[in-house]
């Protein structure tokens, strides 16, 4: 999908460290001057690897992927079976794990940049057709050994995570744990109804 990941150690730190200050102090506070500071480098440097602020919230968005694509990662003992695997990824979407791979003001406020930057809606695009087509494969695995009949395997991801994304949109304003996780239940529930693993009644 013409992705490219950060490539170097020293563009990978100054990624996270730029993560770490727009997780505490916003996006908008987060200047090429303090992340320097943070990691104690010439910001000349930061300039080197990414050309300016605006290219840094770039590698940002990289980055976000780069963590959310973790929750695809299984271990060995899911190798096999394409049925198990799968109920795992979507048990990892619907679960407060996926939810705590990045943080969702800092998410919002790259995401928001999307309706005025051109570069940034397509790297985000590119990050959720990223996460959609992993989905598909799953699915199409599946299909291909019989353990599912889904007709349209790229449109059901594509529905499950409209219903992850519009799931955390709201789930980030519930404040009350019990509240939280009856929901995130149900959407789940939902999300394996549109792969016929269980009933959507």
């Amino acid at each position: 999908m013409g992705r490219k990941s950060l490539k170097t150690p020293r563009q990978q730190e100054i990624i996270r460290a730029f993560y770490k200050l727009a997780k505490k102090e916003g996006l908008e506070n987060a200047s090429i001057a303090k992340v320097a500071a943070i990691i104690d480098i010439n910001p000349s440097l930061i300039v080197h690897y990414f050309k300016s602020r605006e290219w840094l919230v770039y590698g940002l968005i990289e980055y976000i992927l780069d963590k959310y694509l973790l929750i695809f990662k299984l271990p060995a003992e899911f190798n096999g079976s394409s049925k198990k695997a799968l109920l795992q990824i979507i048990d990892n979407i619907f679960s407060h794990k996926w939810n705590q791979l990045f943080d969702d003001s800092v998410s919002y406020s790259c995401y928001s940049l999307a309706f005025r930057d051109k570069t940034i809606k397509r790297k985000y695009k590119n990050l959720l057709d990223t996460l959609r087509l992993n989905l598909q494969r799953l699915i199409e695995d599946c299909n291909a050994q019989g353990i599912l009949s889904v007709k349209d395997p790229a449109l059901t991801a594509d529905i499950i995570f409209v219903m992850v994304d519009g799931a955390y949109y709201y789930l980030c304003l519930v404040s009350d744990k019990k509240e939280y996780q009856q929901k995130l239940a149900r959407y789940k529930k939902q999300a394996l109804a549109q792969l016929n693993f269980v009933s959507a009644s």
